[in-house]
């Protein structure tokens, strides 16, 4: 079965684009199609502006391009519950620095949920 996997990423976006520290202020997503493991395919979606639609416009933006699984850095609380609310887990990035390493590690199980120690309150701790 094919899972999309959204990961904020800097310009252009891709495998080998970094990945964003903060899913809400990325230039873009990466998609990526994955099945048993193996990439069946990339797409590079624009990021909506901040404010369109607050913190909660690119969740649902995600949920309309079929993301199931978005990994990231950094993200607030209403966004988290926003994503748990549409169905999407959301992975922290532990510390992959492109979005080929961040699907490497997720694709071989080494990522760890986003949980609450992952969270930030806009604008402090380097989240944005």
């Amino acid at each position: 079965m094919t899972t999309i996997v959204a990961v904020p990423s800097a310009h252009p976006g891709g495998l080998e684009a970094a990945v964003s520290d903060h899913f809400g202020h990325c230039d873009v997503f990466t998609l990526v199609s994955v099945d048993g493991g193996r990439i069946e395919g990339v797409r590079i979606v624009p990021n909506l502006p901040h404010e369109q639609g607050g913190c909660l416009g690119p969740v649902r933006y995600l949920a309309e391009q079929g993301a199931r699984v978005l990994i990231a850095g950094g993200m607030g609380m209403r966004p988290l519950a926003g994503f748990t609310d549409a169905g999407i887990m959301v992975m922290h990035h532990g510390g992959n620095r492109l979005v080929s390493e961040a699907m490497v590690a997720f694709a071989q199980g080494q990522l760890t949920r986003f949980g609450d120690d992952h969270t930030c309150g806009g604008g402090q701790g380097g989240c944005h």
